[in-house]
């Protein structure tokens, strides 16, 4: 009967997931309602990540779901409600560790290619084109990584014609600081006019190129700490996974004493992790012009 409960759980909560991540998402107004600053950091994380389509509850149903499952599958291996919570509480940070991993594999990507994308945008206003027309450009011949989101305002612009507000969903689109002076700076140069768009595009270039390389140059130092720290935390649950899943060490974390030490092996972890991540993270720029 219990495995017939977690065989019936396990598929509603991937019907829930699947339900959640292929629904439509609603178009965003520019301008919506004022939202709480989670929802508006988990909003922008999804935009880093690049999976613009997710809403904000597609990742709360992936990550419910997903813990669901991940004690339903634990509930069934071991028969231990505690150790059952554990996995639930991991499975269920896996989809949010995803985004976040992607966001900032993505974001490293796009540091590195903004430099061309701007050194094309110069090369382009210099041959004459106009700065929408150079934008639109960088869709057919920009860096990869750039190219659907450029592709997007094309058609955004081709559709409705007004450049500001084409400009204003290319950089809700990017969530990215170097892209915010880049899409300022030229909405700038395209409403007032002036005659040293391609100096300043060609110092924003230089900036955002020196800016890479040392950000680059600290993550490869910084990685094998990072790694080692993650192996360290890692490390005793491993150890529990190999030694505690016989049917002594089961029949231990079914007593009190055994779900005490459980929760605050758990608790020790989180902390540990929350510092790690505090200690080793690299500052990153601030959206000053949103």
């Amino acid at each position: 009967m219990t495995r017939l409960l977690s065989a019936a759980a396990v598929g509603t909560a991937l019907l829930l997931m699947w339900r959640a991540m292929t629904s439509p998402a609603p178009p965003r107004p520019l301008h919506g309602l004022r939202r709480s600053r989670r929802y508006a950091a988990v909003r922008e994380l999804l935009d880093q990540s690049g999976l613009v389509t997710w809403r904000v509850r597609t990742l709360v149903a992936a990550c419910l779901g997903a813990a669901a499952v991940a004690f339903c599958i634990g509930f069934v291996i071991t028969g231990v409600p505690a150790l059952a919570v554990v996995v639930a509480c991991v499975g269920g940070w896996a989809p949010a560790a995803f985004v976040r991993g992607r966001a900032t594999s993505l974001r490293r990507r796009r540091r590195e290619a903004w430099p061309d994308a701007v050194d094309h945008v110069a090369s382009a206003v210099r041959a004459g084109l106009s700065i929408p027309e150079a934008l639109r450009q960088l869709s057919l011949h920009g860096p990869e990584v750039l190219r659907e989101d450029f592709a997007a305002f094309a058609r955004h612009d081709a559709a409705h014609g007004r450049f500001d507000d084409s400009l204003d969903v290319l950089k809700a689109r990017l969530a990215d600081p170097a892209a915010d002076r880049l899409i300022e700076s030229l909405r700038l140069a395209h409403n007032v006019g002036g005659s040293d768009v391609g100096r300043l595009l060609r110092t924003l270039s230089s900036f955002l190129r020196e800016d890479a390389s040392t950000r680059a140059e600290l993550a490869a130092k910084q990685s094998w700490t990072v790694s080692a720290a993650r192996l360290a935390l890692a490390a005793p649950w491993l150890a529990l996974c190999v030694v505690g899943f016989r049917g002594e060490g089961l029949a231990a974390y079914r007593t009190p004493q055994g779900v005490l030490v459980l929760v605050a092996g758990a608790l020790v972890s989180w902390i540990a992790y929350v510092a790690m991540k505090a200690i080793g993270r690299l500052p990153h720029e601030e959206r000053v012009m949103r």
